[in-house]
């Protein structure tokens, strides 16, 4: 499921958006804790957090606070507008400031690291397009960021904005791919051993010639490292994890090929 952000009425997200620090307003009466945008934007994540996107409603986070869906449109006009506010706050989890004394490398690795391991721990952000960015601060705070760790490589605008977008792109498919990988299991009800493990010798009755048909195939997967036992993710996550890694490294080796360039200015 593919959802868009910015459905809702600019004139009302955008100011939710950029808002200052808000006090939780009083409640005339009874033990109720007061609502506030923040507490509703909260409850929201724990909501997409705990069953998905597809169980987010103004009632779910109504039922979450307790409170009907009602008494939240004071604060958050819909649903639109609260999933451009709860995107916004996940990004705001991501540090803005790197230490850059090892290098521009070090640092937009960190920031990678950190950046795919939030959208693990939120994934249905991972369903969110970028084709319309939330325009909210901490998004921008985040490209404010990326592009403060990859100064110090000295990449013109061009090259710069190129290398940005693959690095974005590489996080954030990567982290799909590890999301989907472990949550397969339970909404499919099927192990993931136990789903390669039965195509796996099914394979092997019904193409024998696998190795002479794919020879290159085979070379690769013979020589890549059997799963560690016990370490409480899938097979293929902790491949995905692996394949992150290994393609920002080589990411970064052609943004230092970029830049030793002979003739670059």
């Amino acid at each position: 499921m593919t959802v868009f952000a910015g459905q809702g009425d600019a004139r009302r997200s955008m100011p939710l958006l950029w808002r200052g620090p808000e006090e939780p307003r009083t409640g005339r009466s009874g033990p109720k804790p007061a609502l506030s945008v923040d507490a509703i934007v909260a409850a929201g994540i724990a909501v997409a957090d705990a069953e998905g996107l597809a169980a987010l409603s103004m009632r779910a986070v109504g039922e979450r606070l307790g409170r009907t869906a009602m008494a939240l449109y004071t604060y958050v006009p819909g649903k639109a507008e609260l999933l451009d506010l709860m995107h916004d706050r996940v990004l705001a989890e991501l540090p803005t400031d790197h230490d850059r004394a090892d290098g521009w490398r070090a640092a937009t690795t960190a920031w990678a690291e950190e950046a795919f391991t939030c959208y693990l721990r939120h994934p249905w952000v991972l369903q969110i397009s970028q084709a319309r960015p939330v325009m909210g601060p901490a998004e921008l705070g985040a490209m404010e960021t990326v592009l403060r760790v990859l100064d110090g490589a000295g990449l013109e605008p061009p090259l710069l904005r190129g290398v940005v977008a693959a690095l974005w792109q590489l996080v954030r498919g990567m982290a799909r791919t590890a999301a989907e990988a472990h949550v397969a299991a339970a909404d499919t009800g099927i192990a993931d051993d136990e789903w390669w493990y039965a195509r796996s010798a099914q394979l092997a009755e019904l193409a024998p010639d696998f190795a002479e048909r794919f020879p290159l195939l085979t070379a690769l997967e013979s020589g890549a490292a059997a799963p560690a036992p016990g370490d409480g993710a899938g097979y293929l996550e902790d491949r995905t994890r692996e394949a992150f890694r290994t393609g920002l490294a080589v990411l970064l080796d052609g943004v230092e090929t970029a830049v030793a360039r002979p003739g670059r200015s």
